[in-house]
């Protein structure tokens, strides 16, 4: 697990890739590797999991003269790999999954990627005959790439945002129509950011760069599921599996259903097995603290509940969205980012979670409310606006009359994806297909796995999550609807390991109580009330500063979710649009 970079095409100095590596070295603290030549460069700052002690990057093999590659992730079948790639001549120096690379892009050219199983994002550089850049990403993108091209089909990447802004050339330049972005969706969703030329790879595809042609982009087909395999059989495969590492491990256990099955059958494979829960110290609605208790119980782990005190919360929020790069409204960023704070503090490299099954299963209230609506009905808008921060009549209500013309000439995020449904509906598509598809193909990777990336590597600690391997995301598409409406699948594999509490539940995010901490007397009120100032919003001209007082005032008298979220949301813009000031001072990023 690292933390890549580079450019093709362009020239790149010596004090510019220090910064662009310094930026992103707290996922990457143990080792850094960098090469560079005329018009291009390649660097990694390395987490070392997979053989410690080899594993250096770039990665170079003697057998493959002029190709160099780095990673940031894990390849699971390297094994297999280097059987077959030893079998064919090539030699190797270590053990370590990276290692493969170089030999397997001699063997199969840019359709490397096909052979991989496990997360990563890859740059390989071919500097034989016409020199070529490619870049590659696992099936569902929990490993992310972001770059950006300039002219004469100049290619610069990094792993995360603030480190591809070190490089020269690079504008950071807040799109106009992120504000809408972030109450309808809460945070930038598909290929673009909120970052005007900074894109990210889709999940599961490959690009290449060569000569002065830019970046060509292409998805590869996904995985199909291997006959006759049952999905808890799947499922246990895949946590054994990725619970065998070289560093110390543990898992994330929130007290629900998803995690509490990882967190049971990775207790089978790791013994003793630890596993961590957060809280917020105080007396807050909605804590789980109980139910990860008992799921822990009945797997014998040795459990660590962290609690965190409120008065750090603005510090917390300075910091996800620091290492984001850019606006996420979703209060569970920070329970993620110091959920990893104390994984890392505690001596753990490797934490296993339950992210991916909602999406897979149809977990989410939205999915069943969408799936329970009448036939013939039109379901989009409900669903689409129960994505939002903010439902689109309070967000237009707060839009001044320009901003407001602006998101109406160029479509609303919220527009374009109730387009996309309706197409797919028209196309005669099943509706439950239909939703599946958006929530694991555009939602998931921008909104979970993006976060879980950039916050768990904030602490140089490498996720994984099994829920999103190939062979339980393909099996997951063959199963009946009703079984995988409501995640009733998943239930019936919990029924013989999670204690009976968990299972009965009702389902509840992973979060901070951002209502309580919001209303009078609250933690985050004068945070999230200096936020909003008058000045401040005058001066960006996109809401309205009477009608954001009027809300706050709604909300203060009789507190409610919907208003905390929207407020929540409009706080976490402004502190970003501060952020992004500072992105182009070259200093370092410590977590």
């Amino acid at each position: 697990m690292c933390r890549i970079f580079g450019s093709f095409a362009v020239a790149a100095t010596g004090p510019e890739l220090d910064t662009v590596s310094a930026r992103q070295r707290h996922g990457g603290p143990d080792e850094r590797g960098l090469l560079t030549g005329r018009g291009w460069s390649l660097g990694c700052d390395r987490l070392a999991v997979t053989e410690p002690v080899g594993g250096a990057q770039p990665l170079r093999l003697g057998t493959v003269p002029g190709v160099l590659a780095v990673l940031n992730g894990e390849i699971y079948n390297h094994r297999e790999l280097r059987r077959r790639l030893a079998a064919r001549g090539h030699v190797f120096p270590d053990a370590c999954d990276g290692g493969v690379l170089p030999a397997l892009y001699a063997e199969y050219g840019p359709a490397f990627a096909e052979e991989l199983d496990g997360m990563y994002a890859i740059a390989i550089l071919d500097l034989r005959a016409t020199p070529q850049l490619v870049l590659a990403v696992d099936e569902m993108g929990m490993k992310p790439i972001h770059y950006h091209e300039g002219p004469g089909g100049a290619v610069r990447f990094a792993s995360e945002i603030p480190a591809l802004l070190a490089f020269d050339g690079v504008p950071a330049d807040p799109r106009e129509e992120t504000l809408d972005t972030v109450l309808a969706t809460k945070t930038p969703f598909g290929t673009d950011t909120a970052l005007r030329g900074i894109r990210v790879l889709p999940p599961g595809a490959t690009a290449v760069a060569r000569g002065t042609r830019g970046l060509r982009v292409a998805r590869r087909r996904p995985r199909t599921a291997a006959p006759g395999a049952g999905l808890l059989d799947t499922l246990r495969h895949e946590v054994h599996r990725l619970a065998r590492a070289d560093v110390p491990l543990c898992a994330i256990t929130s007290g629900g259903l998803d995690s509490g099955l990882v967190t049971a059958l990775a207790a089978e494979e790791a013994a003793p097995l630890h596993t961590f829960h957060l809280g917020y110290r105080g007396r807050w609605p909605h804590a789980e603290g109980a139910y990860a208790r008992a799921v822990a119980r009945r797997a014998r782990t040795v459990h660590h509940h962290v609690e965190v005190d409120s008065e750090e919360l603005v510090s917390l929020l300075t910091r996800t969205t620091r290492h984001l790069g850019q606006p996420n409204a979703d209060p569970i960023a920070l329970s993620t980012y110091a959920l990893f704070r104390a994984v890392h503090g505690a001596g753990f490299t490797v934490a296993l979670t339950g992210d991916g099954a909602d999406e897979l299963f149809g977990g989410y209230d939205r999915v069943r409310a969408a799936l329970a609506a009448p036939a013939g009905s039109d379901w989009t808008g409900a669903y689409v606006d129960a994505l939002a921060a903010a439902p689109r009549l309070l967000r237009e209500r707060l839009y001044t009359p320009d901003y407001r013309a602006f998101i109406a000439e160029r479509g609303s995020v919220a527009d374009h994806i109730t387009a996309e449904l309706r197409a797919a509906r028209a196309e005669g598509s099943n509706r439950l297909d239909t939703l599946t598809r958006f929530e694991t193909r555009r939602r998931l990777p921008a909104y979970h796995l993006r976060r879980v990336d950039h916050l768990s590597m904030a602490w140089a600690v490498e996720a994984r999550m099994p829920f999103c391997q190939p062979s339980v995301v393909a099996l997951a598409r063959t199963l009946p609807a009703e079984q995988r409406h409501g995640k009733r699948a998943l239930y019936e594999a919990g029924a013989g390991l999670l204690p009976r509490a968990v299972l009965n539940r009702p389902k509840q995010p992973f979060t901070l109580p951002l209502t309580a901490m919001i209303a009078p007397g609250g933690p985050l009120l004068e945070p999230v009330r200096e936020l909003l100032s008058p000045a401040r919003l005058s001066r960006a001209g996109q809401v309205r500063p009477d009608r954001v007082r009027a809300l706050f005032d709604r909300h203060l008298d009789r507190p409610s979710d919907t208003d905390a979220l929207t407020l929540w949301a409009l706080a976490v813009h402004e502190l970003w649009r501060d952020v992004v000031q500072g992105l182009r001072v070259p200093v370092g990023w410590a977590a």
